[in-house]
C-alpha cells in the first residue's frame, strides 16, 4: 500500500488538530505598553501595566545588522544615579505591574544583568512587581543569581547558525554557546521563554530549524516566534522578510515539534498586509497567542471556534 504524501494543507490541519488536543480553545492576545495599540476588538486600557527598561540606555556594543540598538529606543533608560530599584518603585507607584529588564549586549553577547542582581531581587520581593529579563548569552553565575532573585521569566534569542552569529550579530560565539545558555537556564530551573527571529539572516531562514531543535530539548515555558522587521537606519532596512508560505511552514513544524508547549507570535513583525497574513497563518497553524493582533484577527479566531482572552502585558509574561 502506498502512503499518501501529505500536502501543506494537510500539515496545517494536523498542526491545528494538535493544538486542539493539547490545549483548551482559549487564544491569548497581548498589547504590552511597548507602544500604543487600539483596534475595534482590543484596546489598551492601562498602557503602563507592563513596561520595558534598558540597563544600558541606548547603547549596545554589538550593533547587530538587523537592529543597530534601535530596539532599545522605546525602552525606559536606566539612570544610574536613580538606580534600578528606585526606577521600578517610581513605575510601581504609577500603576506598573510588571517590567521587562533588558538592554544592549557587551562583546560577550550578554546583557549586563549580573551587576544588577541585588536590585532585581529587591524589585521582585519588595515591590511585588513581576520581573522578566532579556538576557542574551548567560553564564552559570548569572543563572544562579536570577534564580536567587526569583525572576518570573527569562527571554533569550536562540540562533542556530554560526554564520548568522558572526555576520549579523558580530559576535565571537557559536551555536554551542547558545545551547550552553539554555542548559544553564534549565539547570537552575528558570522559567525560560526563548525567542526565534525568523528571517534573521537578511530575510533568509538559516538556522531557525536548528534553533527549534535546540529549544525542543528543554522544558521551556513558552516559545516566542518573531519575524525580521526591516528598520530604517540598519543594514537590513531594505531587506524583505520571509514569504508567508515559508513562515507558515515554520509555524507548522514548530507546532508539531513542540506539541504541548505554548507557542506565541511575538511583537516584532512587519506591518500591513504581511502582518494580516502572518496573523491568520499563526491561528491556522495552531499557535496559542498573538501580540498586537492585526485588525480583524480577533474575529478570525472566533470564526475558528477559539475563545479570545486579552492581556496588557507581553506574551512572554502572560503565558
Amino acid at each position: 500500500m502506498v502512503s499518501r504524501i501529505l500536502t501543506k494543507e494537510d500539515l496545517r490541519k494536523e498542526a491545528f488538530a494538535v493544538r486542539r488536543k493539547h490545549f483548551t480553545d482559549e487564544i491569548n492576545f497581548y498589547a504590552p505598553g511597548l507602544k500604543r495599540y487600539s483596534t475595534e476588538q482590543f484596546e489598551q486600557k492601562t498602557p503602563r501595566a507592563f513596561l520595558p527598561i534598558s540597563l544600558t540606555s541606548g547603547a549596545c556594543v554589538l550593533q547587530c545588522d538587523h537592529c543597530a540598538a534601535k530596539i532599545l529606543n522605546p525602552m525606559i533608560p536606566l539612570n544610574h544615579q536613580e538606580g534600578l530599584f528606585n526606577l521600578c518603585k517610581r513605575l510601581a507607584d504609577s500603576g506598573t505591574q510588571a517590567v521587562l529588564i533588558s538592554g544592549g549586549s557587551g562583546l560577550n553577547g550578554a546583557v549586563p544583568l549580573y551587576k544588577h542582581i541585588d536590585a532585581i531581587a529587591r524589585v521582585r520581593k519588595e515591590l511585588g512587581l513581576r520581573v522578566l529579563v532579556h538576557s542574551g548569552l548567560v553564564s552559570e553565575e548569572t543563572c544562579y543569581g536570577l534564580r536567587q532573585a526569583e525572576v518570573d521569566g527569562v527571554m533569550i534569542d536562540i540562533i542556530g547558525s554560526n554564520e548568522t552569529i558572526r555576520d549579523v550579530y558580530h559576535l565571537d560565539a557559536t551555536v554551542e554557546d547558545f545551547d550552553q545558555s539554555l542548559e544553564f537556564l534549565h539547570k537552575y530551573e528558570l522559567s525560560v521563554r526563548p525567542h526565534i527571529i525568523l528571517g534573521l539572516h537578511y530575510g533568509k531562514l538559516l538556522g531557525e530549524y536548528t534553533a527549534l531543535d535546540m529549544i525542543a530539548k528543554y522544558p521551556v515555558r513558552a516559545l516566542i516566534l518573531v519575524i525580521l522587521t526591516p528598520m530604517v537606519g540598519t543594514r537590513m532596512h531594505d531587506v524583505s522578510p520571509p514569504a508567508i508560505p515559508e513562515l507558515q511552514e515554520f509555524f507548522v513544524k514548530a507546532r508539531l515539534r513542540m506539541p504541548d508547549t505554548p507557542i506565541m507570535l511575538g511583537c516584532a513583525r512587519p506591518s500591513g498586509d504581511h502582518k494580516m497574513a502572518v496573523d491568520r497563518a499563526a491561528i491556522d497553524c495552531g499557535l496559542n497567542g498573538i501580540a498586537y493582533p492585526a485588525e480583524g484577527i480577533v474575529e478570525y479566531a472566533r470564526a475558528k471556534a477559539l475563545r479570545p482572552s486579552f492581556f496588557e502585558n507581553a506574551c512572554s509574561c502572560g503565558c
